[in-house]
Parts: structure tokens; sequence; C-alpha cells
């Protein structure tokens, strides 16, 4: 049974997530009903990682197991036919190597975060950056991004609903740049907590306005405690970019 690996994007907008549910749209439910409509396959996509309502993606990588060997251009073709309207298309597909799969293979996820930093609102970017009138010093943000870095606990920047394990992580990017009229985040990790990147996000911001130091924002974390977040960032300039695999970082490394 070949298993196909997937490279997505989209516009989490019209979803409430990526993952399925019976009664509301989502990313997974659109892509599983395209493969039903190409081949008749009832199956389960699985995915490097799963995003909330309103939550974009420039690079997510699924996979998907058919009982028939198709061309994977074939593939990828059908389901972006049978996605249409919906703002889902897959960028390419391939067969993927035995014994890989699109989450447990996976050894670093990476987000960025958009902000607008202007006074006018966005016309051609409704829903796909957080727009803040006030000036935001990047600078400074990105100082206090760096006390993220490395192994800790995360509990300040985990949701109430978060079902992980344990709030400890490692993050090893966080950076904070200006781009013209924007401001972007990014954000790498082998996993994140529920959440965690936009509640760091509205933190930094909090930074960047001038109403934290970096001295509070090292203090948040350390507090271990979700009452020491500051706002959580909304999820319109959250944007899933990209996953590594361990087996490619080897390969590049010869």
């Amino acid at each position: 049974m070949p298993r196909y690996r997937l490279l997505i994007e989209y516009d989490g907008r019209p979803f409430n997530g990526f993952q399925a549910q019976l009664d509301q749209p989502s990313v997974q439910g659109t892509l599983e009903a395209a493969v039903l409509a190409f081949c008749g396959e009832s199956v389960r996509v699985a995915t490097a990682g799963r995003t909330d309502a309103g939550v974009h993606a420039l690079a997510m990588v699924v996979h998907v197991d058919l009982t028939k060997t198709w061309r994977p251009d074939v593939v990828r073709d059908a389901l972006n036919a049978h996605m249409m309207p919906q703002p889902v298309v897959v960028l390419s597909a391939q067969i993927a190597a035995e014994g890989w799969h699109a989450r447990f293979s996976a050894r670093e996820r990476r987000y960025l975060y958009r902000i607008l930093n202007r006074r006018s609102p966005p016309a051609l970017l409704q829903g796909k950056v957080w727009h803040m009138k006030k000036a935001l010093d990047a600078g400074a943000m990105h100082q206090a991004a760096q006390a993220l870095l490395g192994l800790h606990d995360f509990t300040t920047f985990r949701d109430l609903q978060c079902q992980s394990k344990s709030p400890v992580k490692t993050l090893g990017l966080a950076t904070v740049r200006s781009d013209g009229e924007e401001i972007v985040m990014e954000f790498a990790a082998r996993s994140f907590l529920h959440r965690q990147v936009r509640s760091m996000a509205g933190s930094l911001v909090e930074v960047g306005l001038g109403r934290w130091t970096e001295d509070d924002l090292k203090a948040a974390l350390d507090a271990r405690d979700r009452q020491a977040c500051g706002p959580v960032a909304p999820a319109d300039g959250l944007y899933f970019a990209g996953v590594s695999y361990e087996t490619e970082e080897a390969n590049r490394a010869k």
C-alpha cells in the first residue's frame, strides 16, 4: 500500500481548524473528501501538525495511504480539482519512503506570525495578519524573545485546554524582524504546546509597545503560571511555515 506525502497550503479562515469534525468544516475533512471523490477510498489523513480555527499554513506536510499506486502528479492534480473552490491546495506529492510518517518522523516544526504595523487597516490582508496601529519596536521584541530559547517549562504560554503530557519544550528559534510595514516573528521547535506561539507572540507585542521589558517577559516565563501570560495574539496572523525530517537533515549533511 503506497503512502503519499503531500505538501499543502491553506487559508484557515473558512475552517474550524485542521482536525476533522462531524459538524464543522476542517482542512482534514476537505482533504479526505477529495480523496474519496478521487479514488473512492475512505481514508484518514495524517498530519505533521494541527492548526486552530483561522490559522493558515504555507507548507504543512500530511500523508495518506492508498491501495492503488498512482503517479504522484495525478494524485496532486486530482485532489486539487476535487477541493475547489475551498482554499486548500496540494503543492507537491511524492511516494514516501518506507516507515516515514508525517507526524512521528518530524524533527522540527516552524511557525511565523505576521503583524501589519500601520495606522490604516488591511484591505487585501484581512484575516491574514494582526493589525496593530501603534508602532512596535521590533528590535526590543527580538532581544526579549531570546529569553524563550532553549529548554523551559512553558506553562505560562500553554492554553488551559492543552493535552500535552508535559509543558517542557525546547525552543530552537525565536526571531522578530521588520519587513516593510510588517513585523514578522518566527519560531521553531520539535513540538509546541497548544496556542504556545500565539501566547508568546502576544506577550512579545507587550514588549514592542513598551508595556513590558525584556525582564518582564523573562519573569512571565519563569512564573510558570498561565495568569502571567500577556494577551493571546489572534489566529489571523499565524502560519504553519514548515517541517523538517531527520532523514532529510542527515542526507543534506553528507
